[in-house]
Protein backbone atom coordinates (compact mmCIF):
# COMPACT_ATOMS: atom_id res chain seq x y z
CA UNK A 1 0.00 0.00 0.00
CA UNK A 2 2.84 2.35 0.82
CA UNK A 3 4.43 1.84 -2.57
CA UNK A 4 1.13 2.60 -4.31
CA UNK A 5 0.76 5.93 -2.47
CA UNK A 6 4.38 6.77 -3.18
CA UNK A 7 3.84 6.03 -6.87
CA UNK A 8 0.77 8.27 -6.97
CA UNK A 9 2.43 11.20 -5.23
CA UNK A 10 5.78 10.93 -6.89
CA UNK A 11 4.63 11.65 -10.45
CA UNK A 12 3.21 14.70 -12.13
CA UNK A 13 -0.02 12.93 -13.02
CA UNK A 14 -1.44 13.42 -9.54
CA UNK A 15 -0.62 17.14 -9.61
CA UNK A 16 -2.27 17.53 -13.02
CA UNK A 17 -5.37 15.66 -11.89
CA UNK A 18 -5.63 17.82 -8.77
CA UNK A 19 -5.24 21.03 -10.76
CA UNK A 20 -7.88 19.88 -13.24
CA UNK A 21 -10.28 18.99 -10.41
CA UNK A 22 -9.86 22.47 -8.94
CA UNK A 23 -10.13 24.41 -12.21
CA UNK A 24 -12.79 22.40 -14.08
CA UNK A 25 -15.78 23.97 -12.23
CA UNK A 26 -14.43 27.46 -12.87
CA UNK A 27 -13.89 26.70 -16.55
CA UNK A 28 -17.35 25.17 -16.86
CA UNK A 29 -18.98 28.20 -15.21
CA UNK A 30 -17.12 30.49 -17.61
CA UNK A 31 -18.38 28.57 -20.62
CA UNK A 32 -21.97 28.44 -19.35
CA UNK A 33 -21.81 32.11 -18.34
CA UNK A 34 -20.72 33.05 -21.84
CA UNK A 35 -23.68 31.12 -23.21
CA UNK A 36 -26.08 32.91 -20.87
CA UNK A 37 -24.61 36.25 -21.92
CA UNK A 38 -25.32 35.24 -25.51
CA UNK A 39 -28.95 34.52 -24.57
CA UNK A 40 -29.23 38.04 -23.11
CA UNK A 41 -27.75 39.66 -26.22
CA UNK A 42 -29.99 37.61 -28.52
CA UNK A 43 -33.15 38.54 -26.58
CA UNK A 44 -32.11 42.20 -26.48
CA UNK A 45 -31.53 42.24 -30.24
CA UNK A 46 -34.93 40.62 -30.86
CA UNK A 47 -36.71 43.15 -28.67
CA UNK A 48 -34.89 46.09 -30.22
CA UNK A 49 -35.74 44.91 -33.72
CA UNK A 50 -39.42 44.29 -32.90
CA UNK A 51 -39.95 47.64 -31.17
CA UNK A 52 -38.16 49.41 -34.02
CA UNK A 53 -40.42 47.67 -36.53
CA UNK A 54 -43.47 48.73 -34.50
CA UNK A 55 -42.20 52.33 -34.46
CA UNK A 56 -41.72 52.33 -38.24
CA UNK A 57 -45.17 50.83 -38.70
CA UNK A 58 -46.74 53.52 -36.47
CA UNK A 59 -45.55 56.29 -38.80
CA UNK A 60 -47.42 55.14 -41.93
CA UNK A 61 -50.50 56.86 -43.26
CA UNK A 62 -53.28 56.25 -42.38
CA UNK A 63 -52.17 55.87 -38.79
CA UNK A 64 -52.61 52.28 -37.54
CA UNK A 65 -54.46 51.54 -34.31
CA UNK A 66 -52.67 50.59 -31.11
CA UNK A 67 -53.78 46.98 -31.50
CA UNK A 68 -52.35 46.84 -35.02
CA UNK A 69 -49.03 48.16 -33.71
CA UNK A 70 -49.01 45.55 -30.92
CA UNK A 71 -49.65 42.77 -33.43
CA UNK A 72 -46.81 44.08 -35.62
CA UNK A 73 -44.40 44.14 -32.67
CA UNK A 74 -45.32 40.63 -31.52
CA UNK A 75 -45.02 39.24 -35.05
CA UNK A 76 -41.45 40.55 -35.39
CA UNK A 77 -40.13 39.23 -32.05
CA UNK A 78 -37.36 36.65 -31.98
CA UNK A 79 -35.08 35.33 -29.28
CA UNK A 80 -37.69 35.63 -26.50
CA UNK A 81 -40.00 33.16 -24.81
CA UNK A 82 -43.65 34.01 -24.22
CA UNK A 83 -43.65 33.32 -20.46
CA UNK A 84 -41.24 36.16 -19.62
CA UNK A 85 -42.68 38.70 -22.04
CA UNK A 86 -44.96 41.53 -20.94
CA UNK A 87 -47.63 43.10 -23.09
CA UNK A 88 -46.49 45.86 -25.42
CA UNK A 89 -47.47 49.22 -23.94
CA UNK A 90 -48.30 52.16 -26.17
CA UNK A 91 -48.47 55.55 -24.48
CA UNK A 92 -49.61 58.56 -26.53
CA UNK A 93 -48.41 62.07 -25.80
CA UNK A 94 -47.91 65.55 -27.19
CA UNK A 95 -44.87 67.79 -27.05
CA UNK A 96 -44.46 71.20 -28.68
CA UNK A 97 -47.62 70.61 -30.70
CA UNK A 98 -46.41 67.27 -32.11
CA UNK A 99 -48.11 63.98 -31.37
CA UNK A 100 -45.97 61.01 -30.38
CA UNK A 101 -46.33 57.54 -29.00
CA UNK A 102 -43.96 55.62 -26.76
CA UNK A 103 -43.75 51.91 -27.52
CA UNK A 104 -42.35 49.86 -24.63
CA UNK A 105 -41.67 46.15 -24.23
CA UNK A 106 -40.36 44.34 -21.13
CA UNK A 107 -38.89 40.85 -20.98
CA UNK A 108 -37.63 38.90 -17.96
CA UNK A 109 -34.79 36.64 -19.08
CA UNK A 110 -34.36 33.60 -16.83
CA UNK A 111 -30.70 32.74 -16.33
CA UNK A 112 -29.95 29.07 -15.86
CA UNK A 113 -26.46 28.03 -14.87
CA UNK A 114 -26.03 24.28 -14.69
CA UNK A 115 -25.78 23.98 -10.92
CA UNK A 116 -28.02 26.90 -9.90
CA UNK A 117 -30.50 29.40 -11.30
CA UNK A 118 -29.82 33.11 -10.99
CA UNK A 119 -32.56 35.73 -10.67
CA UNK A 120 -34.10 36.82 -13.96
CA UNK A 121 -32.68 39.87 -15.70
CA UNK A 122 -35.23 42.42 -16.87
CA UNK A 123 -34.69 43.87 -20.34
CA UNK A 124 -36.67 46.98 -21.31
CA UNK A 125 -36.85 48.45 -24.79
CA UNK A 126 -38.62 51.78 -25.39
CA UNK A 127 -38.93 53.79 -28.55
CA UNK A 128 -40.56 57.21 -29.04
CA UNK A 129 -41.94 57.92 -32.49
CA UNK A 130 -43.65 61.05 -33.73
CA UNK A 131 -46.89 60.28 -35.54
CA UNK A 132 -49.55 62.08 -37.51
CA UNK A 133 -52.45 63.48 -35.51
CA UNK A 134 -55.56 61.36 -35.34
CA UNK A 135 -58.17 62.93 -37.57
Amino acid sequence: MKSLLRALWSGNRAVSATEFALLAPVLLMGIVGTGQLGVLFFANAGMRSAVGEGARYATIFPRPTDDQIRVRVSSKLYGVKAQGLSATTITPGKTDGSDYIDIALTYNVPLNFIFFSAPAVQLVETRRVFVQPVS
